[in-house]
């Protein structure tokens, strides 16, 4: 269609209206943009100033005052005391709709309450979703000193969590190949696995035992195991987080809560 405009405006003089009508660009340019702030702010650890957000995305300053501008007046956004751009009051809408509607699989939330029950620890379940590996569920444990909960929703360092490197073993080779081709190895502590041919090594000896470790590659201090949930094809794991001082003194009751909850029968509880 382009082609057609270009011969089009040497031959008739229409090339304004035509042009207009074929080439849409310049709106979904825009849309694009102002999506790609709201996710770098959203994807920061404590906002993101001007010059941060130009030197991430190759905007000019023009585009970039015009866009944030237009995202503060929706909400999204707002300028803190710092003056580094963050997320807005609005944008807490999105992410109740988010989990809202991200509501998990009828057959983990009772298992991920059966693990707290049964060990006292933080526990949750995560799955594939729309090609990422997504904490489906999760269930903070009754112990004093306990793991923090990774939110609903998230998907991020796969590869440094033992769920995400469950799913990942588990996965159909090219499913795995593509999913790390579009996320790099990136550390999360100097304990990540940031080398892919140790990775593999790593996915070979979680099919070997079955269930997967995170030693402290994902967050100091803590430390995870998950199994895969039994008859879904390895779509979906269970999994606990530990503080690291107990979690080898208590590791074969973990594992075995864990277990249990993974039975095929288990969902029905």
């Amino acid at each position: 269609m382009a082609a057609e405009v270009r011969q089009l405006e040497s031959s008739d003089g229409k090339s304004k209206v035509l042009a207009s009508k074929a080439e849409p660009k310049p709106r979904v340019q825009s849309a694009l943009r102002t999506i790609s702030i709201v996710l770098a702010i959203a994807d920061s650890s404590n906002g993101l100033k001007v010059k941060e957000i130009l030197e991430r995305l190759g905007l000019s300053r023009q585009v970039t005052y015009h866009l944030i501008h237009t995202l503060q007046s929706t909400g999204i956004i707002r300028k803190n005391e710092n003056n580094r751009y963050v997320l807005g009051l609005a944008a807490a809408t999105i992410a109740e709709g988010f989990r809202r509607q991200l509501a998990p699989p009828e057959h983990l939330a009772p298992r991920v309450r059966a693990i707290v029950a049964a060990t006292g620890e933080t526990a949750y379940a995560g799955g594939w979703v729309d090609g990422e590996i997504v904490a489906l569920a999760t269930a903070p444990g009754a112990s004093p000193v306990g793991a923090a909960q990774i939110p609903q929703g998230y998907s991020g360092y796969a590869h440094a969590r033992a769920s995400g490197k469950l799913l990942l073993a588990y996965a159909d080779p090219a499913v795995c190949k593509a999913y790390l081709e579009e996320h790099p190895l990136e550390a999360r502590t100097p304990h990540t696995i940031t080398n892919s041919e140790k990775l593999m090594q790593e996915f070979e000896k979680i099919r070997a035992r079955g269930y997967s470790l995170d030693e402290e590659e994902f967050h100091e201090g803590l430390r995870c195991l998950a199994v895969p949930v039994a008859g879904l094809g390895g779509r979906f794991a269970l999994g606990i987080s530990v503080p690291r001082e107990r979690f080898e003194a208590n590791f074969e009751r973990y594992l075995e809560a864990l277990l249990s909850a993974a039975r095929v029968d288990s969902g029905r509880v």
